[in-house]
């Protein structure tokens, strides 16, 4: 492909946006979000919870910093398509292996540059996420417009099957002594200075690496299942909490899993992010509803009603937690979003349950959430030591 062939994003309402492809020659169909991060964008593409998406990056310039083999968060990159103002025509940093470029084109997803990101974002804003079509090959701009159209859309769409794990394994971090990334010799995290490590079930939705990083570091044994897997296969373990993970797509469509956590929340501690905050919710018999434009990036301000705090948080979701029901199921809302007020932090009043909307792990984006996993440690060591 040459680096001046013309690629086209169109979005269901006709709208069109003319670039400059990268990345694969494909045309491809998803929902059209955008991300406010400024880095992170190799984490960003290989997040499960874009499955489905075409990720539009609100960052001017990116690729400047390259790939590299330590940062993918699932082994191959997960959105649909990918959008930025400019490629970076050079790739420099120590760490890096490879080209944004060449990283899309070998995992086959489509790239588009040259777009007026600034003027999409704003259309998501006020219209809302849209269906889209990202096309690098050569077709019309009415095709490319009727095959946004065509497409079935996230609502009502389970894609959490197409992401999870297919057979369950045992989290073994290789770099646990060097997490986090710690350039200034300061005294670093590490689950050897826990008093005891506890055994954990981690249900997979599309769970990040980072996350299972973080959960080791923190004193667990990560045994992690496929969505699908059944109450007498993660009893089998003899689990001393649940951990329920990020993940695409719409939670009320993923009614297996509500089953399945709703059994699980009777008898073991439980954390979940993200969609597993979202599958809790149903799983008390609440509800979710699907936000406007969603909240993706690594800037969220988060109010944290039990200790008065405000953290700047990292968020990849679509849908939220509604407050209807809450209150009848036994939870009480814990934190909030202070953009638009939404729900971002759930617990239930008499067991030990919580959730969170946003991802703790930051990958990308702060640690001011880390506190999230000291909580689910003391509230699983607290559990274990109480009688039965």
């Amino acid at each position: 492909m040459s680096e001046s062939q013309a690629g086209v994003l169109a979005l269901e309402d006709g709208t069109i946006f003319q670039g400059k492809a990268f990345g694969s020659h494909k045309t491809v169909v998803g929902e059209a979000v955008f991300n406010t991060s400024m880095t992170g964008y190799q984490e960003i593409l290989t997040d499960p919870s874009y499955f489905g998406q075409i990720v539009a990056m609100t960052a001017p310039m990116i690729g400047n910093y390259g790939v590299n083999l330590e940062d993918n968060e699932a082994s191959k990159p997960m959105v649909q398509g990918f959008v930025v103002r400019e490629l970076s025509p050079i790739a420099s940093n120590w760490r890096s292996t490879d080209t944004l470029s060449n990283f899309l084109e070998q995992n086959n997803i489509p790239g588009l540059e040259g777009i007026d990101t600034r003027a999409l974002t704003k259309k998501l804003r006020i219209h809302g996420s849209m269906k889209a079509c990202l096309s690098t090959e050569d077709i019309s701009d009415e095709e490319a417009v009727q095959n946004a159209k065509d497409w079935v859309g996230i609502v009502g769409t389970d894609y959490v099957k197409e992401v999870t794990c297919s057979t369950p394994y045992v989290y073994c971090p290789s770099d646990i002594g060097n997490w986090p990334y710690n350039p200034t010799g300061s005294t670093v995290r590490s689950s050897k200075s826990k008093d005891r490590i506890f055994r954990i079930a981690a249900l997979d939705f599309g769970a990040k690496k980072s996350i299972f990083r973080e959960l080791a570091f923190h004193g667990f044994e990560v045994h992690v299942f496929p969505a699908s897997a059944s109450i007498a296969e993660i009893k089998a373990i003899d689990p001393e909490g649940i951990f329920l993970s990020n993940g695409p797509g719409d939670p009320e469509a993923v009614t297996y899993a509500h089953q399945t956590v709703r059994e699980l929340i009777q008898e073991f501690p439980t954390f979940g992010i993200c969609l597993g905050h979202q599958i809790i919710t149903h799983a008390i018999g609440a509800k979710t509803f699907k936000l406007k434009f969603g909240h993706r990036g690594g800037n969220q301000p988060i109010k944290n009603f039990e200790n008065d705090w405000v953290a700047i948080t990292a968020h990849n979701h679509g849908f939220a937690t509604s407050e209807e029901g809450l209150e009848e199921a036994g939870a009480e809302i814990t934190e909030a979003n202070l953009n638009d007020k939404t729900i971002a932090g759930i617990q239930l009043k008499d067991k030990p349950v919580f959730s969170v909307q946003y991802h703790p792990e930051a990958g990308p984006g702060p640690s001011d959430a880390n506190p999230n996993f000291e909580k689910f440690y003391k509230m699983v060591a607290e559990n274990s030591a109480a009688p039965a």
